[in-house]
């Protein structure tokens, strides 16, 4: 695994001393919200194993969710419903749930460091990164914090339909999940402006 760049250290020999990392899950799915989180680590925070949450198995993600609350100075968590998501398209729902996320934290970021390369419009300075899930501390502990909770939220979704086997595949296109579809239907919280191939 590559380590990760010290982008956040530099930034604070400049004066930048709140760096807010932020990330998004549930980008591709056909079912379920998007959720962002924003994080603000204290400054000599110690998250042993931390790395892109989509490269940790479950359990592990869930023991680091815990370690970044404890070592973070701030964070936000924002959820946009697949409803608001068929509403103003992905890319428009990924800016607002950042936008959310920043004007959440009770510290205001000297700057914000984002992953992907989408056009932002929040507020305060910022960075977008690609893959900063996988080379930026920060981005990676927010991507662990999104990723986590919209599991969570899958999983309670898996009860409420169960015929969908939710919390296998967390309402993304595997060939399973589409199969159900083809089958039953699409149930509340798919995503109606997805197109969904058998």
């Amino acid at each position: 695994m590559p380590s990760f760049i010290p982008i956040e250290s530099r930034l604070k020999k400049v004066g930048c001393l709140f760096i807010a990392g932020i990330d998004e899950a549930g980008r591709g799915p056909l079912a379920g919200p998007l959720v962002s989180a924003a994080v603000i680590l204290k400054e000599n925070a110690k998250i042993p194993g931390l790395k892109d949450s989509k490269l940790l198995p479950k359990q592990k993600r869930e023991q680091l969710f815990e370690l970044i609350v404890k070592n973070s100075l701030d964070f936000t968590i924002s959820i946009i419903s697949h409803a608001v998501v068929d509403e103003i398209n992905i890319v428009e729902s990924v800016k607002l749930a950042n936008f959310l996320c920043i004007e959440e934290l009770r510290y205001k970021p000297d700057i914000v460091l984002i992953d992907g390369r989408d056009k932002q419009f929040i507020n305060e300075r910022f960075l977008t990164i690609i893959k900063g899930d996988k080379y930026v501390k920060s981005i990676a502990a927010a991507s662990i914090l999104a990723k986590v909770t919209r599991d969570k939220i899958m999983e309670y979704y898996s009860k409420k339909y169960k015929k969908y086997g939710f919390q296998k595949h967390m309402g993304y296109g595997t060939r399973q999940h589409r199969g159900n579809i083809k089958k039953y239907g699409r149930c509340e919280i798919h995503r109606k402006t997805y197109m969904i191939k058998p």
